[in-house]
């Protein structure tokens, strides 16, 4: 019963990571997924939903209510699919890139202040730990 124990310590200290990291995103104007989206979108070419849906954490029944509440503030675009007509693609508009571009460094830096107190070494080893645990779970 042991695994408990590492359960548990999983479960709080995402926990703990999301409260600290949703207060900064809030203060930046955005919801958790709303900024899951953007920083998702930026850098990258234009992407089908299904994609967007592979590499966020957004269920499909979310992604469809938050995409229009971001294309509402202008800060994405569904373009034509030429590849596939019957589907459209998400890309940011300029306002929304000059937003991921401004919030993502600052995010980047308002987490590292947290995990600045472990060491390289320390990083390195909860990270093995966490790929191990991750890979316990995969099909």
């Amino acid at each position: 019963m042991s695994h408990l124990a590492l359960v548990k310590e999983l479960v709080q200290g995402y926990q703990a990571f999301e409260a600290y990291s949703a207060e900064h995103i809030k203060g930046l104007g955005l919801t958790m997924t709303q900024f899951d989206i953007v920083v998702t979108l930026g850098n990258q070419p234009p992407m089908t939903c299904k994609e967007l849906g592979d590499k966020t954490l957004v269920s499909k029944g979310t992604m469809t209510g938050v995409l229009e509440r971001l294309e509402a503030k202008g800060l994405i675009k569904k373009y034509v699919n030429v590849e596939d007509g019957r589907s459209y693609k998400i890309g940011l508009t300029k306002v929304g890139d000059k937003l991921f571009k401004k919030i993502f460094p600052e995010h980047v830096e308002y987490l590292a202040k947290a995990m600045n107190s472990l060491s390289k070494k320390e990083l390195d080893q909860a990270v093995a730990v966490l790929r191990s645990v991750k890979a316990l779970f995969k099909k």
